[in-house]
Formats: structure tokens, sequence, C-alpha cells
């Protein structure tokens, strides 16, 4: 399947919350074939502006494909309101809950949860919630918010190394389990964000499984899934899932601005779709 032409514009609104306003865009499903529904879930922190446009792109080309796509800017994030020091994980949590609940009202086919980094994690601990099945499609998925958290505490490690910052206070995860606040690369994360997200788990849900995606990129000219991704897939596939996991070479894109476009991530991105036979029934 082939990514398609120019595509009409997606429907922004704000989504209204007990919290505030959420940002969203819709991409109608073109096309005489609805393939679907899915919403987006985005990455942490920096990570959400670093991906931003190869997200756009991907939904653009998922509707154009057949599917009626949201994308939500969680509380603290992007044109959300609030910032990240307001947000939880229970919060966000929360949003991707009125998230799910809106796009099912505007738009039929099988449910599926696409998240990136992060937003892999967010998106199964939603499907765990659901009454209905639904598919996954994770994109380089963060396997426990422990490591996403470590990930992110490094950044003020190197803001040291170039000279930014008190290099001889206490590190961020000491200040943190004391109970306070900590502001890392222009972010103020609170304890109780990064309890949340340390806890969170990328596991299958306890439910009738269904379809998972699981796309990787690498630099390296022959990649491979890592170690660490093909232990974790088992799991997955014990437990029911059908799986289609693959390594592509390709920009590390939610690591840098510079890298704005993944054109191979967002054809196989399609192509795996379509391979799995996503016009079938949800199980």
């Amino acid at each position: 399947m082939s990514l398609l032409g120019p595509a009409p514009l997606p429907q922004a609104f704000f989504l209204p919350t007990a919290s505030g306003q959420r940002f969203c865009l819709f991409h109608p499903p073109q096309g005489d074939v609805q393939r679907g529904c899915m919403l987006y879930l985005h990455p942490f922190a920096e990570e959400l502006n670093a991906t931003r446009r190869v997200a756009a792109q991907q939904a653009r080309a998922l509707a154009q494909a057949g599917y009626g796509v949201l994308q939500i800017d969680l509380l603290g994030c992007g044109d959300s309101e609030g910032d990240l020091a307001d947000a939880t994980w229970q919060a966000w949590l929360q949003d991707a809950r009125l998230a799910h609940r809106w796009l099912q009202e505007h738009a039929g086919g099988p449910l599926w949860l696409w998240g990136l980094r992060a937003g892999a994690l967010l998106a199964t601990a939603l499907a765990s919630e659901l009454a209905d099945p639904c598919h996954l499609l994770l994109w380089q998925p963060a396997i426990s918010g422990q490591q996403q958290l470590q990930q992110f505490l490094r950044l003020h490690t190197a803001s040291q190394w170039l000279g930014h910052g008190n290099a001889s206070g206490p590190p961020p995860a000491h200040l943190l389990d004391q109970g306070q606040s900590v502001d890392i690369a222009g972010y103020t994360l609170t304890p109780t964000l990064a309890q949340g997200l340390a806890a969170a788990r990328l596991q299958p849900p306890p439910k009738p499984p269904g379809r998972l995606v699981w796309l990787e990129l690498s630099a390296q000219a022959e990649p491979m899934l890592t170690p660490a991704s093909v232990q974790h897939l088992a799991l997955w596939r014990d437990a029911g899932w059908a799986v289609s996991a693959l390594a592509l070479t390709g920009p590390l894109f939610w690591q840098t601005v510079a890298h704005d476009e993944a054109p191979a991530l967002l054809q196989a991105t399609l192509d795996t779709l379509h391979e799995t036979g996503t016009q079938a029934k949800t199980p």
C-alpha cells in the first residue's frame, strides 16, 4: 500500500474536560472503505515536539487509507491547557478515555490505539480498561515507564556537562524522592507525575487478544529488533495476540527536531496494517 496524495485538512477542536480543554485534531476517513478508527497518544515532554510532523504525516496517510484518526494533546502538553507541572499519569489516562469516547462517537470500524514511545504505555493502559477489544499500533514503544523516566532525567546530567544548571546540586532523582519538583530541559516534573510514569508497564491487556503492530527504527544498515523487544514480544504472543513486529532503518526522529521525515516508517505502517487484515471484524 503506497502513501497517497494530498489529504483534506484535519478538523481542529478543543475537547472539554473537568480540568480544562484539550487540543485535538481529527482526520476523517477518506474513500469508500472505512477500515477503522485510531487514537494517537503522543510521547513524553520534548519528544512530543520532535515527533509532531511525522505523526501528522502518518495521521493524514492513515485517513487517506480509510481510518478515522484522532490526535490529542494531553494535559499540560502541546496546545492543551495547563503545564506539565499540572499533569499526572491518571489525568493523562482520563484524557485518553475522553478522547476514545469522542472517537467512538465520530468514527466507526475496529478500534486501534496508536502510541509512540511513552504514548505506547498509555495506549496499553487504556486498552486494559476498555470493555471492548482493540488493536495496538506501537512505534518505538517504551517497555517500562521507569526506563522512559531515566532517559528524561539524563537530560539534567547532559545539561550539566554543557555548563548549564547547578552541577553541585543533588541529582533530580533524589529531589523527586524527597517530594520536590525538578526542572529539566524547560519542563517541571513533579514527584506525582514521575511516580505515575515510573509505575507504567507495557503489558498485554487482560481481555480477548487483538492485533499488535510493533515498529522500531534503527540507525543500523541492517536493523534488528532489540533483544529486550524480542523477549517482551514473546509475552504478547503467549497471551494470544497476533503480533507483527519489524525493525527499519531510519532516523531516530523523537530525539531531535532536526529529523522530521521518516518515510520508511510511514510506509511500513500502512503496509503492515493492510497485511494484518484490518478490514476483518474486531475479535
